[in-house]
């Protein structure tokens, strides 16, 4: 999760960041737009990684339920 995080936050740096020089904005206005990006992107990295492991989660107990059924219905 640490990591996800990270790479959230390192992306929405670069990409703000980025964006920022290419308008031409001073150094000052660069780096806050850079770290509010990195905060931005952080926090939906985060939220996305929640979605994906919910996606797994669900799956993975679902491919259960179903194996466990198809044994109960195998042995009767």
């Amino acid at each position: 999760m640490r990591f996800i995080f990270l790479m959230g936050g390192m992306t929405g740096f670069v990409l703000a960041g980025g964006s920022s020089w290419w308008a031409d904005c001073g150094a000052g206005r660069i780096f806050f737009d850079a770290a509010c990006g990195c905060l931005v992107g952080a926090l939906l990295f985060r939220w996305l990684w929640t979605v994906v492991v919910r996606g797994f989660r669900e799956t993975l107990a679902a491919k259960q339920q179903a194996a466990s059924a198809a044994d109960a219905k195998a042995k009767t």
